[in-house]
């Protein structure tokens, strides 16, 4: 079986372009993030402790994980952006 290899990128997480404040119900609810996930890749991403702490702190009232909730933000993110 051949390993995979894992390449990393130099990108120190620059935010490109500006930055505005989300309307409510542009994202999900916290409570629309705890479903489960039928496909998963995994990647290596560093993100803002604050985020971490937040997304922990949610996830243990909902009784899920950080991670769970993080990946279906990301998914949610994705296929409203996705035409």
């Amino acid at each position: 079986m051949k390993k995979k290899t894992v390449t990393y990128t130099d990108d120190k997480g620059e935010i490109v372009g500006e930055l505005r404040v989300l309307r409510k119900g542009e994202l999900p609810s916290l409570d629309q993030l705890v479903g489960k996930l039928h496909q998963k890749q995994k990647v290596t991403l560093a993100l803002d402790g604050e985020a971490i702490s937040f997304f922990k702190r949610e996830a243990s009232k909902r009784h899920t994980s950080y991670q769970r909730m993080i990946r279906n933000l990301v998914l949610a993110y994705a296929r409203q952006h996705t035409g």
